[in-house]
């Protein structure tokens, strides 16, 4: 039977249709193979907009339809849903980006734009045509979620799973629970200690009874997908190392951060007595004599804390604001003031990034007396001895750059946060890192603690640089979403998977060292060994397709004859 289609074309509110003249668009398209309908509208995601499409769908007993907009990876879903609740299968509905890929790449070139925009339309148009109904296959779940790492993220996220009936498995290396609680004086704006906190979530987590604590243990071993995982754990006891295996249905990875430690001679570090990075400090503070504060046996009147030590780098590759050590460096100036109050405090920043309630403590530092010194992101603050002090130099943004000298006791270098240095759980589990090399979610708000490996959620300071709060947040975040993989006992997954035809497969193993998910395997039919694709691993990447010698493997909803007819229409 043939098609019958309908194109909507979408302004997006002036993110296209500046740059693309989208009624040309649709007077082009309109006249092609199996178009009975073409529409343009100004938000194709709007409700007035979905309202139309499902109508028109339905009056025009349209068998596909094409919607020309923004990304696919913003919208896919939503006109995903719109073709189901009209009745049509929703693999019937091709996307083309227009935005991206036309309007806002060529926006110097409106005439260029919108040619393109109709090629890339009447490509979707050309695809749309061969497309089939799909169906999604389902798999059973196990009912238990592995989460690693038992931080405050971990444990929330494991306290969260337990209450909603999951089976929960909390894996943590070190053999105690809590991560940098155990590091944390005082939380900020919360006035708790780490201490506190962690003494709450241990009572939590003694209440749970579907939590089975795994301390003194590493995850050495990965197999299966989706709803059912297979983790070798290795364990290390008194009577030396065992390994266990667990089942799955979901993985929660929540392994944490280290901090940034400063190169020999930064900012004089590990080259002038008495600079030390934040986290030392902490520990020193928390140590020190109730009268005196004295370090290496100079008593100290007066620190020095230098800010972004890590971060917002301008030479290093650490770019990103590392958001916590704003607060946390204030937070620690004042614990210092309220255990020795005469000791003076001078804060070189390149701008204090204290947001939201912690605005608070900074006030509050401006009350007691500390001196703030901003300086210019490309001239960092100069330190050196003096006459058994230190010297801080800094050009000072706020007294029209004018050079301001600051002599310190006690020079604190305030560390940013850096990825986790053990990497044997991302590269586990294939899990993508951004640029700043923490793991990277799909979508920082559309989806921003699943990763592309499915099942498999991430959550704290794993994903980049939180403070506790924000770090629980996204826990919840987390055993949410994990919980809504493995709590219906079963999964839908997209049918969009690769398959190897048999007739003309010879193994080679071409197409298995290509996949990034090890989803083929080697298997014996039709008398010879043969490639075999397993649909629960399989996520549709396509990279075994180009590397077959055979041309054995095709991609379902993205075949050779479909991607062949949108070349032929791009080519024209």
């Amino acid at each position: 039977m043939e098609k019958k289609l309908g194109i909507y074309i979408c302004a997006c509110g002036g993110n296209i249709s500046d740059y693309v003249d989208i009624e040309k668009v649709k007077d082009a398209i309109k006249d092609e193979d199996c178009v009975i309908l073409a529409k343009t509208t100004m938000f194709a995601c709007g409700d007035s907009n979905q309202k139309d499409m499902d109508a028109d769908i339905k009056a025009n007993d349209l068998s596909g339809i094409v919607v020309a907009s923004c990304s696919p990876k913003l919208h896919l879903t939503t006109f995903r849903g719109v073709s189901e609740r009209a009745g049509l299968n929703k693999y019937n509905y091709v996307h083309a980006n227009i935005r991206e890929q036309a309007s806002w790449a060529h926006s110097d070139n409106k005439t260029g734009a919108t040619e393109k925009a109709i090629l890339l339309v009447k490509a979707a148009i050309a695809k749309a045509r061969l497309a089939e109904p799909l169906v999604p296959f389902k798999i059973k779940s196990q009912r238990s979620v592995a989460v690693i790492g038992a931080g405050v993220a971990g444990l929330k996220a494991a306290i969260a799973l337990s209450r909603m009936n999951d089976e929960v498995f909390l894996i943590e290396r070190e053999s105690k629970i809590g991560g940098k609680l155990h590091d944390l004086d005082t939380i900020s704006p919360e006035q708790i200690s780490g201490k506190e906190l962690l003494s709450r979530l241990e009572e939590d987590l003694k209440k749970e009874k579907n939590i089975i604590l795994l301390t003194n243990s590493e995850v050495v071993g990965n197999s299966g997908n989706i709803g059912d995982f297979t983790l070798t754990l290795k364990i290390s006891g008194s009577k030396g190392e065992t390994t266990k295996e667990i089942k799955v249905g979901s993985v929660l990875v929540a392994t944490g951060f280290n901090s940034y430690i400063p190169a020999d001679g930064e900012f004089g570090f590990n080259q002038i007595a008495n600079v030390i990075t934040l986290p030392q400090f902490r520990d020193i503070l928390r140590n020190a004599d109730s009268k005196k504060f004295v370090l290496n046996g100079k008593e100290i009147n007066s620190v020095a804390y230098i800010y972004c030590v890590g971060s917002r780098q301008v030479k290093g590759e650490n770019k990103y604001c590392s958001r916590y050590c704003c607060t946390a460096a204030v937070q620690a100036s004042l614990d210092l003031k309220k255990k020795y109050p005469d000791i003076q405090n001078y804060h070189f920043t390149k701008g204090v990034r204290t947001y939201g309630k912690q605005e608070l403590i900074y006030k509050e530092s401006n009350r007691v007396g500390d001196i703030y010194i901003q300086f210019l992101d490309k001239k960092p603050p100069i330190v050196t001895e003096l006459d058994g002090a230190i010297s801080i130099k800094a050009g000072d943004l706020l007294s029209e750059k004018k050079e301001i000298e600051a002599l310190a006791d006690l020079v604190v270098l305030v560390t940013g946060m850096v990825p986790d240095k053990d990497p044997s759980v991302g590269s586990l589990f294939k899990l993508p890192k951004g640029r700043d090399k923490f793991f990277n979610e799909i979508h920082m708000k559309l989806r921003p603690v699943e990763t592309v490996i499915d099942g498999i959620t991430i959550a704290g300071t794993c994903q980049g640089p939180k403070n506790v709060m924000e770090s629980v947040n996204s826990a919840l975040s987390a055993a949410a979403k994990s919980h809504s993989f493995v709590s219906k006992g079963e999964l839908e997954l997209e049918p969009i998977v690769a398959y190897a035809d048999k007739s003309s497969c010879n193994w080679c193993n071409a197409c298995s060292d290509a996949c990034p998910f090890n989803a083929i395997s080697k298997i014996e039919a039709e008398g010879k060994e043969v490639a075999s694709i397993n649909k629960s691993t399989c996520k549709g990447c396509g990279m075994c397709l180009p590397v077959c010698p055979t041309d054995s493997i095709e991609l379902i909803s993205f075949t050779n004859k479909e991607m062949e007819s949108m070349i032929d229409v791009l080519a024209q």
